[in-house]
């Protein structure tokens, strides 16, 4: 049986499978977990998969494994209730395809194009595929889908959701871009894409409309009371933060991104920042003394355990006397200082003590529906798998099928909830958007 886990697994949970290791264990994004499952699959002695995150992430794997011809190996959720998704769901709502529908009817003189955050429902994939052209994204890819777009087809309008603060930070990014006089047309045409300028920048600005109602529970905790106390008590620390934070973080992070003291972007983006950091600093001949370096973590606390374990073992071979400080920007009374003498080297404030970074004040950067994930449940449908008499109780555990059955417009359902996932993997391979999408894009130009 293979094991694919999102980062946002708990904290014990993650050690435990990372003890574990080997071939059949896998912690990743939501996108690469479906293709460690196939990796897995592909090696010829894996007959399931359990995925430990929340169910569309499931529906995913199960979707991706049938796109590689491996639809009959069964994807298994820890828990039989729906494991939900604050974001997800805000995109399952009437709402979201009303403004789809809206959008779609406008005058779009130069196209229209659709950018879905692929943590998201196959069911929301697919009735946004019944609606507008639609490509799914993920926060490591999402710049470069509208950079491609926008130079593909000048001036098209591009849809972003469901996650507001991401759409809202994206716009951010490109306006910071342009008003910083660091970026020059060529640096612009270098380091992001060769067919931009700042004024093609500025036309993807504006061009960019982002759904209004979207969210996850987890990152809208980095508020206003952490950004003050980051910028009260941490000036010299790295500061990170992932596209779905409030704008006030991003803006941080974007800010201390302008002089290599921060990153933006997806939890593997955040992972590779602390690692180079941490590596450049214990590979540099001009470390006297003990170098302590602080990162202020700006997602979900379940992605320390990735870290620390790419630091730790970074640390373990330096021959400098070089620390790392992991700081959790939670509210200002949920903060307890680590043991520095039991630390190793590698210093952790996860919040309140015992509490997993959460308190009364605020400041709980753990998700509850991933929580609902744990190591006996994992051990209970391991169990069951192996045994030839829970059939019908490993059922209960597979992903929803919503879809199952179903058409839209004359086509099924399940095809069109993939259709956006195949066209971003052409794009992630070929570095160009489909001509079949982009054509279908060009013919929204008119109302």
């Amino acid at each position: 049986m293979g094991i694919v886990a999102h980062y946002y697994m708990d904290v014990e949970l993650q050690s435990i499978l990372n003890a574990v290791g080997g071939d059949r264990v896998a912690i990743a994004d939501s996108l690469a977990m479906g293709d460690a499952a196939v990796r897995m699959v592909e090696s010829g002695d894996v007959k399931a998969i359990a995925c430990l995150g929340v169910d569309f992430m499931a529906e995913s794997v199960q979707a991706i494994l049938g796109r590689a011809g491996y639809g009959h190996i069964p994807v298994y959720r820890l828990d039989t209730r729906s494991i939900g998704c604050s974001l997800a769901e805000s995109a399952e709502r009437p709402a979201y395809r009303a403004w789809l529908q809206k959008r779609s009817r406008e005058e779009n003189p130069n196209g229209l194009l659709h950018v879905v955050y692929i943590n998201t429902s196959l069911e929301t994939k697919a009735t946004a595929s019944s609606t507008v052209p639609t490509i799914t994204c993920t926060s490591s890819n999402v710049v470069k889908t509208m950079l491609q777009a926008s130079a593909q087809q000048p001036g098209i309008r591009i849809l972003y959701g469901p996650d507001t603060y991401m759409g809202e930070n994206l716009v951010t990014f490109f306006d910071g871009i342009c008003n910083s006089s660091e970026w020059s047309d060529e640096k612009i045409a270098e380091e992001l894409h060769p067919s931009h300028n700042n004024e093609t920048l500025r036309r993807l600005r504006d061009s960019i409309d982002v759904f209004p109602n979207g969210n996850c529970v987890v990152h809208h905790m980095f508020g206003s009371d952490v950004v003050e106390n980051v910028r009260q008590n941490y000036s010299d620390a790295y500061v990170t933060a992932h596209l779905e934070v409030p704008g006030e973080m991003f803006e941080i992070a974007m800010e201390k991104s302008m002089v290599g003291m921060g990153t933006v972007g997806s939890t593997s983006d955040i992972l590779k920042f602390i690692s180079k950091k941490v590596s450049e600093a214990a590979s540099s001949p001009s470390v006297t003394g003990r170098k302590r370096l602080k990162f202020i973590l700006g997602t979900e606390a379940g992605m320390i355990t990735s870290i620390v374990k790419s630091v730790q073992g970074i640390l373990d071979l330096s021959k400098n006397s070089v620390e790392a400080e992991i700081i959790f920007p939670v509210a200002t009374e949920a903060i307890t200082a680590v043991d520095e003498s039991d630390s190793a080297g590698l210093s952790i404030v996860p919040g309140v003590s015992g509490g997993e970074g959460c308190s009364t004040a605020g400041g709980c950067a753990t998700c509850p529906f991933m929580k609902m994930n744990d190591i006996d449940k994992l051990s209970d449908v391991v169990e069951m798998v192996g045994s030839d008499s829970s059939h019908i109780s490993l059922e209960k555990h597979l992903p929803p099928r919503r879809l199952h059955g179903k058409t839209l417009n004359g086509v099924s359902a399940t095809e069109l909830g993939v259709q956006p996932i195949i066209y971003m993997r052409q794009f992630m391979k070929e570095s160009t958007i489909p001509d079949e999408l982009m054509a279908k894009a060009q013919a929204c130009s008119a109302s």
